[in-house]
């Protein structure tokens, strides 16, 4: 088997090493959380190491992780640890990519199956060295998880396959649950924010899943934050409608490093319950709005809000 690289041997952010330090403004106390100690999230931890596995959680340094791997959830990052974009807002590493790991797909499906996973959210990084951007590694773990965990519930939240043609299809074809593609923040900061992205292209992934099976939940996610405006958010939120997405989360931007783009504002809880009665009013089935959101937090519990909303819609019609 070929060597991989290493989490200690890549490249992190060679790009942005070049940025000056940009201050970390002091956390307000509702984004305070506590740091991860209990068994169970140790537990969780010697699970990830001994399949050789990559989580989000760790990779992005998302503030829930003490809450969720206590629970034993996780979000599993395949195709490597090294992306091969430079988003502002991201701390996981950019750099000569990974070589494939052709394991890979058989250890998440070991790890789902060990920790007993009603759902399980599958992520990666971005393989624009890819021919395909790694969509059919997408569609291999996705049946290696039905096979040793057939009644697992699966959650993709995929790249944006630019310039990839076929590979949603690939995806779409092994039947995942709910497909996710993040769009990240408003389109006036893709040039700063996203630069390797195209907004109205990712809007097209979301719009084209729709197309290929109405009955695949779809969703987005983006972080507030960053300097955009509550109109450009709504906006979004329309944007998001047009192409029929299920689901729209919303959370806090926080800077991962002095490197990283700043944190324009702070926003605060009554204005994350403005977005999501705004949200709901717009249609979606289901809006999570909260400081503290991520695309994965509490999906298990998401994804059961949101067949029992799709239930009622069918139901009221």
């Amino acid at each position: 088997m070929p060597e991989l690289n290493t989490r200690k041997g890549a490249a992190r952010h060679p790009e942005k090493q070049k940025n000056p330090d940009r201050p970390q403004p002091r956390r307000p106390e509702w984004l305070r959380v506590k740091a991860p100690v209990s068994k169970a999230y140790n537990e969780t931890r010697k699970l990830m190491r001994a399949h050789n596995l990559v989580t989000v959680c760790e990779e992005a340094a998302c503030p829930n992780i003490g809450e969720c791997w206590s629970q034993k959830h996780a979000t599993m990052m395949i195709l490597g640890s090294v992306c091969t974009r430079a988003c502002a807002f991201c701390n996981v590493a950019t750099g000569r990519p990974d070589l494939l790991d052709p394991h890979e797909p058989e250890n998440v499906g070991k790890a789902v199956a060990t920790l007993g996973l009603k759902h399980v959210v599958i992520t990666s990084v971005d393989r624009d060295d890819l021919d395909d951007g790694g969509a059919q590694h997408f569609a291999q773990t996705i049946s290696a998880i039905r096979a040793q965990s057939p009644d697992t519930t699966i959650e993709v939240l995929t790249p944006d396959f630019l310039r990839k043609d076929g590979a949603v299809e690939i995806v779409v074809a092994a039947r995942p649950d709910v497909f996710n593609h993040n769009m990240e923040t408003v389109p006036r900061l893709y040039p700063s924010i996203r630069p390797g992205a195209r907004y109205f292209h990712s809007l097209s992934v979301l719009h084209k899943v729709k197309t290929l099976d109405p009955s695949i939940f779809t969703k987005s996610g983006i972080m507030v934050g960053l300097g955009e405006t509550d109109e450009e958010v709504g906006q979004l939120m329309d944007d998001l409608r047009s192409a029929d997405v299920d689901f729209m989360t919303i959370g806090q931007y926080l800077q991962p490093t002095p490197k990283h783009a700043e944190v324009a504002r702070f926003v605060t809880p009554e204005n994350f319950t403005h977005y999501s009665k705004t949200g709901q009013s717009k249609g979606f089935l289901l809006i999570s709005a909260t400081p503290l959101t991520r695309s994965s937090y509490h999906a298990d519990q998401d994804f059961a809000e949101l067949k029992a909303a799709r239930q009622d819609m069918l139901q009221a019609r």
